[in-house]
């Protein structure tokens, strides 16, 4: 049995410690507020400040880990280096954390180290250096915080009205400490990608059937598996992906992202050292493993014998309808699974978080098929349902 230290404790960690315990293993959940998803299958609980080194380190000389499993991106990283020194095992490792909790890093480390194709862009820490920025992209483009998830922070700009606007809400959507942005090009593309990539300690990097997705303001709305794209395409986003993940080393599962263009061209956006939201259409028995039961083999160094494509699923997100600010206020979101669940090979997962607002991911619903079903029929059927859960359109504005 290992100890797992999880840093941070939301939808994704609390599904990584279903896998672990069911592995018979021993999990302490952290995170800055209690109650936290992942904390309510735990172990143990840690509430605290993961920006705060001190305090970090003090949870890990209290609980000795044998592993630790960054989750989230407010994590004051640089001492998980010290950690690793000491002989404890971080997930995937230390430089990956570091690198990919900063678009900065990960950016340049894809685009100007091994040189694959992402979309232009500049860097701002001023609204002076962002203006000069958007005037060499030019319009539209996209704007994000350095530090964020979810899509906090993150706006398209179609013109010099809207950049003060999208500036403010970068630095104010900003995770951490790291008060910067990155404006890109806006790439016309036709859809987007996930691509899980699983890094071994002793086997060869294996890739799941690719998830098609769609994001809105930057957060995931819907995903589909398996996702339609050539044979060509697909071996770019796998050499792709073998490449940056190697660069980062360490073992677990990566949720890395691409546009395809209508050109068929294959641009690397964005990569997560950890289970991606995406991922979640896995929870429908898409494939003969979860995401989360991939990534704690991956880390605790167990054999992957394959990765197979045994149903084709959709899954689609449950939004809150209201504020929901106090534990005893959940009653006020009615979740109605009853309508949802007449239907057949249909799941729901209901987070559990503690508090909500407007239009806060809440759930998600799983629709599958048999492997040649018909995707956009799962589509549809996942979207419709997730929106009678809580009466919420997933594509609502939040």
């Amino acid at each position: 049995m290992k100890k797992i230290l999880l840093l941070g404790s939301g939808e994704l960690g609390k599904e990584f410690v279903i896998a672990a315990m069911r592995a018979g293993q021993y999990v302490i959940a952290c995170d800055r507020y209690d109650n936290a998803p992942a904390m309510q299958v735990a172990d143990e609980r840690e509430v605290f400040n993961m920006l705060d080194g001190d305090a970090l380190e003090a949870v890990v000389k209290k609980h000795q880990p044998d592993i630790i499993v960054p989750e989230i991106e407010a994590i004051r990283t640089e001492r998980l280096f010290q950690f690793e020194e000491q002989g404890i095992q971080v997930v995937p490792s230390a430089r990956a954390v570091n690198f990919t909790m900063n678009r900065r890093a990960i950016r340049d480390l894809a685009s100007r180290d091994l040189g694959l194709r992402t979309a232009k862009y500049f860097y701002a820490k001023t609204f002076d250096e962002f203006k000069e920025a958007a005037d060499k992209i030019g319009f539209p483009c996209v704007v994000k915080p350095l530090m964020s998830s979810s899509g906090h922070g993150q706006s398209y700009v179609h013109n010099d009205e809207e950049l003060e606007q999208a500036f403010r809400e970068a630095m104010e959507g900003s995770r951490g400490d790291v008060k910067e942005v990155i404006i890109e090009e806006f790439i016309d593309f036709d859809s987007e990608f996930t691509l899980l990539t699983v890094t071994q300690k002793n086997g060869p990097t294996l890739f799941c059937p690719p998830i098609g997705h769609v994001q809105k303001g930057g957060d995931y709305r819907e995903s589909w598996q398996p996702y339609k794209i050539s044979e060509e395409a697909l071996k770019q986003a796998q050499q792709m992906a073998d490449q940056v993940t190697k660069a980062l080393t360490g073992a677990g599962i990566w949720g890395v992202e691409f546009f395809l263009t209508k050109l068929g061209e294959v641009i690397f956006s964005e990569l997560s050292p950890r289970p991606h939201d995406t991922g979640m259409v896995t929870l429908g028995h898409t494939t003969n493993l979860s995401e989360f039961e991939l990534h704690l083999r991956a880390v605790l160094g167990l054999p992957i014998a394959g990765i197979h494509l045994e149903h084709a699923g959709a899954s689609a997100v449950i939004l809150s309808p209201k504020e929901v600010t106090t534990p005893v206020d959940r009653t006020l979101l009615p979740y109605n699974l009853e309508e949802a669940l007449k239907e057949d090979r249909t799941r729901i997962r209901i987070f559990g978080k503690p508090d909500a607002h407007f239009g806060r991911r809440m759930g998600v619903v799983l629709c599958y098929g048999d492997p040649e079903a018909d995707v956009e029929a799962l589509r549809d059927k996942a979207k419709r349902l997730a929106k009678t859960v809580l009466g919420t359109d997933p594509y609502m504005k939040k």
